[in-house]
């Protein structure tokens, strides 16, 4: 997660008028259902669009585990997503080794050091899909 829980109040009471921009790139709210506890749980992350999807990194800063919000999602991929005042729900999926070289060069025109901490783990950080769910 970039940032605290007062981030994630700020961006949804604001619609994203205070933190979908962040240091030259922009900001959406990931929520996702804790696998262990059941709660929601809201991440704010880096985003970039591709056609109709979102992608996000589950980088975690080069760490050796993955972060919690995706480790919630492989459990169950019924998300929300805000971004700015458009709130929507999604099911996200891991980017197919096929599909992730296209899309981690789109993650890391928007954040560079994605390339970075990849060097700092042994883990394959993956490239997550958030496609709407329209019903």
């Amino acid at each position: 997660m970039l940032f605290g829980k007062e981030h994630v109040d700020r961006y949804q009471a604001t619609d994203g008028a205070e933190g979908h921009e962040w240091q030259g790139t922009t900001v959406l709210i990931l929520t996702t259902t804790g696998r262990k506890s059941g709660e929601r749980r809201s991440a704010p992350l880096i985003y970039q669009r591709y056609g109709d999807d979102l992608l996000v990194v589950a980088s975690k800063g080069g760490d050796d585990n993955p972060p919690l919000w995706y480790l919630n999602l492989q459990a169950d991929p019924e998300v929300e997503v805000q971004v700015l005042g458009d709130r929507f729900r999604a099911r996200a999926r891991t980017a197919t080794p096929q599909e992730k070289p296209e899309m981690w060069s789109v993650m890391t025109a928007a954040w560079p050091a994605y390339d970075e901490y990849q060097t700092k783990t042994d883990r394959e950080i993956p490239v997550v899909v958030l496609e709407r769910v329209t019903s």
